[in-house]
C-alpha cells in the first residue's frame, strides 16, 4: 500500500488551481491529434467538484449554440494545463444542476461583490 500512496503523492500537482462551485473558469485543455499537440480553451460555469486526492475532478457547463454541454477534467490531470478564474460566484449549493433546466438569464449565477 505504501508504494501506491508513494506513486500517488509524485501523480499530484503542486500548484493546484483555487476555484469554487459557481465560478466561472477557462480551462486551458492539452489535446494531442496525431504527432501535434495544441491547446484549446473551455469556459464555462463549475457546477460541480468530485472526490479527492488524485482523483478530484470538476464538472464545467456552457451553451454552446443553443445546447448545453458540460465536461468533466480531473483537476490532477497533466493535460489541464491552468484554470482561470473569470469570474467569481456565488453559489448556495455544492452542486449547480438545476442550471440545466435553465434558459437564459435564469441560467446565470450571482457575482460575488
Amino acid at each position: 500500500m505504501d508504494k501506491i500512496q508513494a506513486f500517488v503523492n509524485e501523480q499530484l500537482k503542486e500548484n493546484v488551481p483555487e476555484f469554487n462551485i459557481g465560478d466561472s473558469v477557462r480551462v486551458h485543455n492539452r489535446i494531442k491529434e496525431g504527432a501535434k499537440t495544441r491547446t484549446q480553451m473551455y469556459e464555462g460555469t463549475v457546477i460541480a467538484k468530485h472526490g479527492g486526492g488524485i482523483s478530484e475532478t470538476f464538472t464545467v457547463r456552457r451553451v454552446s449554440y443553443g445546447c448545453g454541454v458540460e465536461k468533466t477534467f480531473p483537476i490532477h490531470s497533466p493535460n489541464v494545463e491552468k484554470v482561470e478564474v473569470i469570474r467569481r460566484g456565488v453559489a448556495r449549493r455544492a452542486k449547480l444542476y438545476y442550471l440545466r433546466d435553465r434558459v437564459g438569464k435564469a441560467a446565470k449565477v450571482k457575482e460575488k461583490i
